[in-house]
């Protein structure tokens, strides 16, 4: 936060281009109980593990909705897209009643991902040194014929990976990061604590390393546009101050060169064709199952990596628009509006409903009406 401010100050015109067209959101502590727990304890003893957990006991990395299990198993009834989404999964009901077992933090985390149109997060930590990306859950293996479903056994050393379908998108963030850091791609080293899970190159899937469910990364992915990952800075997960100038010196260059990358993809306008904006649009990019929507001003943005791509414009009352978007290897995300016409399927399905859901039949010039088809008609007008 200093950094960006004095450099902005200073004239630096790569943070000041960075500041300027981005709208950049810093959330100092998830867990400020937590945090205030661990730095009364230190890092001498290791004891600043107690601070893993809020003031109430939760775990607010794993107290997210877990609604990867829940797309999975609507995958394999066969629902998805017609009937369950692959994209802004809403939140289970009994998660949002009062009693449920969700931290405070963890509510507040969702209400503002819900009110901000985010598109690239990363949330900072530490105890390693890799850059971990969705999705974080393990996918339960398919029941055998007359078996009951098993549940994801999340203490498998080889639990079964399921790819996001942006996996290769989420590849590329990790390795933005990994390969500016000045130490992270030197996994000839080793890990922090074990042998190095990032087949030496300083990134690795979630659910590979270390597989959880109802994670912050997965939950963003499920139930926003947003794509986030997980930034591990650093071996040691609480550093001395003396410490701290070559952490950020490590990191510095990292964390400029992915808040960067937001700009790089598809971006964007849906309007009717009085130029008024469509909130909720749905952007679908051919070839990758899972679409974002627009925001309340017809805007979006979608992250790609370069390439050609098929990309159409929904919105129920409207007839779909496709075009083709090509997406360059520079940072710039390429402009892709979309104008939609309005549809007449909704006065359409209004009129079969009227009808009781039964086609309508066509009057033949000439022959007389029965009193049925007169009422109908009547009715109608």
């Amino acid at each position: 936060m200093q950094f960006l401010c004095k450099e902005y100050q200073d004239g630096n015109p790569r943070v000041r281009g960075l500041v300027t067209d981005t709208r950049i959101h810093l959330v100092p502590s998830l867990n400020p109980d937590g945090y205030e727990l661990a730095r009364e304890t230190g890092s001498e003893l290791g004891n600043w593990a107690l601070g893993h957990w809020t003031e109430e006991g939760f775990d607010l990395f794993e107290n997210f909705p877990d609604l990867a299990s829940a797309l999975w198993a609507a995958e394999e009834r066969r629902l998805v897209p017609h009937q369950f989404p692959n994209h802004h999964i809403p939140i289970p009901e009994h998660y949002l009643a009062e009693d449920a077992a969700v931290a405070v933090e963890t509510r507040a985390v969702m209400a503002w991902m819900d009110k901000n149109p985010f598109v690239l997060g990363a949330n900072l930590q530490g105890g390693e040194k890799l850059v971990s990306f969705p999705f974080d859950a393990a996918r339960p293996s398919p029941p055998t014929a007359g078996a009951a479903p098993r549940p994801p056994d999340y203490e498998d050393e080889h639990p079964e990976l399921q790819e996001t379908p942006d996996h290769a998108v989420f590849r590329w963030l990790a390795i933005s990061y990994a390969s500016a850091h000045l130490t992270m791609a030197e996994t000839f080293r080793g890990g922090c604590h074990a042998q190095d899970v990032t087949d030496a190159m300083g990134i690795v899937q979630g659910a590979k390393w270390h597989p959880r469910a109802g994670s912050m990364n997965d939950f963003s992915y499920l139930h926003t546009n947003c794509l986030e990952l997980s930034l591990y800075l650093g071996c040691d997960k609480f550093p001395h101050e003396s410490e701290l100038q070559q952490e950020w010196e490590n990191n510095k260059e990292s964390l400029l060169t992915f808040m960067e990358q937001v700009h790089r993809g598809i971006k964007g306008v849906v309007t009717d064709q009085q130029g008024e904006p469509i909130a909720n649009a749905t952007i679908v990019v051919g070839g990758i199952n899972h679409n974002v929507r627009t925001a309340s001003g017809g805007d979006y943005w979608r992250i790609l990596n370069p390439g050609e791509y098929r990309v159409s414009a929904r919105a129920e009352g409207y007839n779909p628009a496709v075009k083709t978007c090509h997406v360059l290897y520079d940072i710039g995300a390429t402009q892709c509006n979309f104008v939609l016409s309005r549809s007449n399927w909704k006065r359409i399905r209004e009129i079969l409903a009227m009808n009781g859901q039964r086609p309508i039949r066509r009057v033949v010039p000439g022959r007389p009406m029965t009193p049925r088809e007169r009422l109908r008609l009547r009715l109608r007008l």
